[in-house]
């Protein structure tokens, strides 16, 4: 993360020991100088020479001293293995300041090397045990690894269309259409000549690419207009409509540090105006940068060191109307004593922004903050691959749960570069079949699925009665099917709430209007009506089925199979009717829709195609009468007598209404 380009990080200056003991050569005076004011490479190269020129025993003491500032430069420039191995020079060489251990474990925690960082910061909190920073630096160290190892759903990939040699960072859509991307670039294309102390690159200024007639963006250019100058531009971000840009601007001071401040341009015509200052505040020793336009346009959100915040750098609103009275710091939920960056506000109660304060993988990380109804900030790290050991920020969301963002992951020069990221939808669905009592397809058949968050869909079964709908996660759904000529079905249930592929599966079995339905599994003892509790789950299907069909009175009828006198079977299975109507009564059902009917042995099966796919021994029409039964195996007989003993209801009328 290029330090000027996206506000001064004016806490690495705190607490720098310039006034060594000794007297000081001119290059270690420029050095200190090029350090004060913010100059990190310039200052990085002269404490590199002087370093290497040390080699005396007696300069042992100004070489610790010159190692931990070429380490503080190098940090500033994110170039994290330079930076440790500048700190563990200083640490050789018995620089007294602690703050050389700290800089060392930060730097091999943007590494990724978690267990040398974890070592490094427990020996300083040895020293400092309540220091904010290394405790932070400590628990992002030993979370990091699981955040890597459960890792997210989003993919991200370096968007190279975007990116040069250099450093590309802070990508922005221009509007809702998101066909034009901003982004700040220090890109040899960049205006002047003069290299920046700072960086060592050219001083960044703001590019843009837009989608072609076939949606293909095109090669980055300069903004047109005046906005880019010789300064330093960095961060863009926009009014809804487009029309007005906020950006950083970073100015240099002559013999004083830079200063990094707000500005805005106009568009018009394609092209943007002059940068002017926006005044937020009446303090100049302050840097306001990283601004961000609410999403309703109403708010501009930004970074800054002013007093009254956590400390470091901390996320700031006011409203762009009526600056009066309305810049609001946003809390100690958000902000810490660490440095908090690159908001993002994406509805009126989530903000993205990148944090060191909040314990992450290393360096900033993209965290995303979703104000509750309480008031308070649910606050969650985005995890791996949105983050990594490096710096992570600079998000902004486009189609959907897609965007761009910026990180300077895996570049060892510690230039920042664009990566794009995309949180494939889940492939949740239900899948099932709509068949009859005989398990064959129900011709026509329509299935309407309703969720509880909204969603209505509705299909007709393909020919073989297959059907398929696209769910939410951890929703509600209600599921009916029916068809000309059957009952009604009906299913309930909810989606699982884990981020993760899901199908389900459902069947339907519709029960036709215009022949009996036998009711399976309908237990009773041996010759008694009482029915047995392995019944019920079956008698409950049936309650729920005249629920679902309210306007359908049937008749309960019950067959017995060819044992025993007519007199008998038939008063056994007139008292075994009556026992499935009292029940169904029992649970809700108007006894005026049930017409209970005890048939004995005189209504034999006729063999269905279901049946005889249960039964091969027996056809497909075959009549389960006595004498057909007379001539089969005893263990052939005893299965027709089985099929031939059922419970079956009958639809008498489909226009019942209850009175």
């Amino acid at each position: 993360m290029k330090i000027i380009s996206k506000i001064l990080i004016l806490l690495l200056l705190t607490g720098l020991a310039f006034g060594s003991s000794g007297c000081k050569t001119p290059k270690m005076r420029d050095a200190d100088d090029a350090l004060w004011r913010g100059e990190y490479n310039d200052a990085a190269n002269i404490y590199r020479k002087l370093y290497n020129h040390l080699t005396k025993r007696e300069e042992r003491p100004i070489r610790g001293e010159v190692a931990f500032k070429m380490g503080t430069c190098y940090r500033a420039l994110n170039q994290a293995s330079r930076a440790a191995s500048a700190f563990q020079n200083a640490i050789r060489y018995e620089y007294p300041d602690s703050m050389a251990l700290l800089y060392l474990a930060q730097a091999e925690q943007h590494e990724g090397k978690y267990k040398e960082a974890i070592k490094h910061y427990e020996e300083f909190l040895a020293k400092v045990p309540d220091h904010f920073m290394a405790n932070v630096g400590l628990r992002g160290c030993r979370i990091a690894p699981k955040l890597k190892q459960e890792g997210s759903r989003y993919e991200v990939h370096q968007a190279k269309m975007f990116n040069s040699p250099r450093a590309d960072y802070c990508p922005q859509f221009l509007d809702v259409n998101a066909d034009q991307l901003y982004f700040t670039s220090s890109t040899e294309k960049a205006l002047g000549d003069k290299k920046s102390e700072v960086t060592g690159t050219k001083k960044s200024d703001i590019f843009f690419s837009k989608k072609d007639d076939k949606g293909k963006w095109t090669h980055p250019e300069p903004v047109e207009g005046e906005l880019n100058t010789d300064q330093e531009e960095g961060m863009p971000s926009f009014t809804p409509d487009g029309s007005t840009m906020y950006l950083a601007r970073a100015v240099r001071k002559e013999n004083g540090p830079t200063v990094v401040e707000i500005n805005t341009s106009q568009r018009s015509e394609a092209k943007w105006s002059a940068p002017v200052k926006f005044e937020i505040i009446n303090d100049t020793l302050s840097s306001l940068g990283d601004p961000a336009v609410s999403f309703d346009g109403k708010y501009l959100y930004f970074t800054s060191d002013m007093p009254g915040g956590e400390g470091g750098l901390d996320l700031w609103r006011v409203n762009i109307k009526d600056k009066r009275g309305t810049l609001e710091n946003l809390g100690n939920q958000i902000n810490t004593p660490g440095n908090e960056r690159f908001p993002y506000s994406r509805t009126d109660s989530i903000l993205y922004f990148s944090s060191d304060g909040h314990a992450g993988m290393g360096g900033l990380d993209i965290f995303k903050a979703t104000l509750q109804p309480s008031g308070k900030w649910n606050i969650e790290n985005m995890g791996s691959p949105m983050n990594s050991a490096d710096d992570d920020f600079g998000i902004t969301f486009g189609k959907g749960e897609s965007g761009y963002l910026s990180s300077n992951r895996k570049d060892a020069r510690g230039y920042d570069h664009i990566f794009s990221f995309i949180k494939p939808d889940l492939q949740i669905w239900i899948s099932g079949y709509v068949l009859d009592k005989d398990e064959e397809p129900v011709p026509n058949a329509i299935i309407r699925i309703v969720g509880n968050d909204g969603s209505n869909q509705k299909a007709v079964a393909k020919p073989d009665g297959s059907f398929r709908f696209d769910l939410q996660r951890g929703v509600s759904y209600v599921m009916l099917a029916g068809a000309t000529g059957y009952l009604n079905g009906k299913q309930q249930f909810t989606s699982d709430i884990e981020e993760a592929d899901a199908e389900y599966s459902v069947d339907f079995i519709l029960a036709a209007i215009t022949k009996p339905q036998v009711i399976e599994n309908i237990f009773y003892d041996f010759d008694k009506a009482t029915l047995r509790p392995e019944s019920k789950e079956a008698l409950d299907e049936m309650v729920q089925v005249l629920k679902d069909n309210p306007n359908v009175a049937i008749e309960m009828a019950s067959h017995t199979d060819r044992i025993g006198s007519d007199a008998y079977n038939d008063k056994l299975s007139d008292r075994r009717a009556k026992s499935v109507v009292d029940y169904l009564v029992e649970h809700g059902i108007d006894r005026d829709r049930l017409n209970p009917k005890g048939y004995g042995k005189k209504v034999p099966k006729t063999v269905t195609k279901r049946i005889a796919r249960l039964y091969p021994q027996f056809a497909e029409g075959d009549i389960l009468n006595e004498e057909y039964i007379s001539k089969l195996s005893p263990e052939d007989q005893a299965a027709a007598d089985q099929v031939n003993r059922r419970t079956e209801f009958q639809v008498l009328t489909t226009t019942y209404q209850m009175y």
